[in-house]
């Protein structure tokens, strides 16, 4: 999991050195930054309507380039940025219809009237009668307001005719659909269009006006002065000083989508009485959006990023004053962008790469689903309104910072880029995959067949069920979940497995295996021959005169019952022939002396090969490796599990010597 975080968070860096890359090669070629300011006169007409559409301003009866210039510069500052995403949305916008068809009156009410933070405009279709605007005039009303967050839909009153009748909709026209309190999820109000023209522009200037109506106006410096210095229940606000007769579609619908969470004000200046005062709380220039907040005030639009438009503005506000939704919605990209490492991380087959990102994917999403459960319950606690405050402090401080304007320009340029996002994603994913393979290279087994490794999946799962609990390879002595968190992530995840997990075969490779050697040396006199086969052998003292050895196991002096020695050897060693004549101290540590096998009950021939398991018993390495393959993870002898090591035993005294 910290391996993902980690590739994740250099992701990113790729991402925001790869924006100042960007911005670096436009310098050099044009010579200007998205920050730079554009002059509007040096812009043609029809690039002064386009950037007035995208604020929500009216033009009509403006005929002269003069009047449409001092319109936008009355607006907000014009930046390059600015500009190209205003010609870039026009193109987007092109074509597209995204309206809505109502089926009936359950629809209506789900979508418009119990929407309680947006705005809607519908076209009422009279049963028998002609829409009021025709086909192509609905398509530019459509997207003209759906920049503004504003959504469309038709009803038609054929397909519920009783419902028209109860709202007295008996002939065509227009209802719009907004908040009707200050309040958040509040309720709405239908208003019906009464106008006698059908003009795009005279409806879509019908509709700011309603919308503008809802936002606190301000005329008079006394009344500014009063408003400013109030302590009131919302301590964020925004306020727009600009000589506009009413603020923009823009602003208006913030201030909706807001609802609850910011104040909008927008402050008339075209009459002011007292320019004292606006200089006495900062204001230094017209137009500005100042964000005032019990830190301070902030002049929104002097960062990189900071455009007078409606996804920049959204942006900004909802990093400086988030709701919990915004927070979930972004955990939840980061947990999947997280998980998605998977598939570049595992090494082996195809299938085994997808297989592992849908089980990450399943286990990530349901344990951040379980952890923001508890989350909502403490944040509805009174005793917590301190705590949330201080965080929203803290937040505020630090979106203020150039580095969060660099940040959210980088995320509003990948955000209208997603297939530049995708692209550097998958080739970032490969890098990790090209450096996972080489760093792995030889250290795991690799299954690159999809058939094997879906047979061994199989045998994995059925083995999973009846199989008892181990996770063993070179007998650990530490737990599974110290060296590897995400083992104890995903027993969490399958609480109900927690009795039968899988115990692989792989810690059969692990285990000593040598090859037994009897040898007689010569004037040697043989131990107690009435010793049972497969027990230790303790040691005695030979006849005088003889030769007398001597051999240490775990600090004990044992002989063999006929004399046999054993010499450990790995198996590749002796594949090419190599021989040493040893003692049983070369035994391995903690193997019992035997010499015959229990599982076949036949003694230990020479240059046999044995393996002997943790609890010490030795056995023919064909017969054990059978015994263990089948199921029975377990020593014939003692039934001591063959995959844990068994605590050190103490070592036997040694026996006294016998009288000469």
């Amino acid at each position: 999991m910290w391996l993902k975080l980690f590739f994740l968070l250099l992701y990113f860096f790729v991402l925001f050195v790869l924006a100042r890359f960007f911005e670096a090669v436009v310098w050099y070629e044009t010579g200007i930054f998205a920050t730079q300011l554009v002059d509007p006169v040096t812009l043609s007409f029809k690039k002064l309507k386009t950037i007035l559409e995208c604020r929500g301003l009216g033009y009509s009866g403006l005929a002269e380039k003069r009047d449409v210039r001092e319109l936008v510069e009355n607006s907000g500052e014009l930046m390059q940025g600015e500009l190209y995403s205003a010609l870039k949305n026009e193109k987007e916008q092109a074509g597209s219809d995204s309206s809505t068809t109502f089926s009936g009156e359950m629809h209506f009410y789900e979508l418009v009237e119990d929407t309680k933070d947006g705005i809607w405009l519908v076209q009422v279709i009279a049963q028998d009668r002609n829409p009021l605007l025709s086909t192509a005039n609905w398509g530019k009303m459509v997207q003209k307001v759906s920049q503004f967050g504003i959504r469309t839909g038709t009803f038609n009153c054929s397909s519920d005719s009783r419902y028209c009748r109860k709202r007295g909709w008996m002939k065509s026209t227009l209802i719009m659909s907004v908040p009707q309190t200050y309040a958040s999820k509040g309720k709405v109000m239908l208003k019906e269009y009464n106008g006698r023209r059908i003009e795009t522009e005279h409806i879509f200037k019908w509709m700011t006006a309603h919308v503008a109506s809802r936002i606190k106006t301000i005329r008079f410096s006394q009344q500014l002065m009063d408003d400013w210095y109030q302590r009131e229940k919302q301590p964020v606000k925004m306020f727009l000083f600009a000589k506009l007769i009413q603020p923009p579609a823009f602003f208006s619908a913030l201030s909706i989508k807001f609802t609850g969470r910011i104040e909008f004000i927008f402050v008339d200046v075209r009459n002011w009485d007292n320019a004292t005062c606006l200089e006495e709380i900062g204001v230094q220039q017209m137009p500005s959006y100042i964000l005032k907040t019990p830190e301070g005030i902030y002049r929104y639009g002097n960062s990189t990023g900071e455009y007078i438009s409606l996804h920049a503005m959204d942006t900004f506000l909802r990093s400086v004053q988030p709701e919990v939704n915004d927070l979930f919605v972004l955990s939840l990209v980061m947990v999947n962008l997280m998980a998605w490492m998977d598939l570049f991380i595992t090494q082996g087959a195809t299938i085994k790469r997808f297989v592992v990102l849908i089980s990450t994917l399943g286990t990530y999403n349901s344990l951040l689903i379980i952890s923001w459960l508890p989350i909502l319950g403490f944040l509805q606690l009174p005793y917590l309104d301190n705590f949330y405050e201080y965080s929203l402090k803290l937040l505020r401080y630090a979106d203020t910072t150039t580095i969060a304007s660099w940040v959210r320009a980088d995320w509003t340029f990948y955000s209208s880029h997603p297939a530049l996002f995708l692209s550097t994603y998958l080739a970032h994913g490969l890098l990790i995959d090209y450096f996972e393979k080489k760093r792995r290279c030889g250290n795991e087994d690799q299954n690159a067949n999809n058939l094997e490794w879906l047979s061994s999946l199989w045998d994995w799962y059925t083995s999973y069920l009846v199989h008892p609990i181990a996770s063993f390879q070179n007998f650990p002595n530490e737990s599974d979940w110290d060296d590897d968190p995400n083992f104890l992530l995903d027993r969490l995840a399958f609480p109900d497995l927690w009795l039968r997990p899988l115990v692989p075969i792989d810690y059969i490779k692990n285990l000593p295996t040598w090859r037994f050697k009897c040898t007689q040396p010569e004037g040697a006199v043989l131990g107690d021959q009435d010793n049972p086969p497969n027990k230790m052998v303790h040691p005695s003292r030979d006849e005088p005169g003889s030769d007398q050895q001597k051999h240490h196991y775990s600090s004990e002096n044992t002989h063999t019952k006929d004399g046999c020695l054993a010499e450990m050897k790995s198996e590749e060693s002796w594949s090419s022939g190599e021989e040493q004549d040893t003692d049983w101290s070369q035994w391995p540590c903690g193997m019992l002396h035997c010499t015959e096998c229990v599982v076949c009950l036949e003694n230990f021939e020479t240059e046999c090969l044995v393996m002997g398991l943790p609890c010490g018993h030795v056995f023919h390495q064909q017969c054990i490796v059978v015994w263990l393959a089948g199921g029975r993870h377990c020593c014939p002898v003692c039934r001591w599990p063959s995959y844990k090591k068994r605590p050190a035993r103490q070592p036997y005294a040694d026996y006294p010597s016998e009288p000469e």
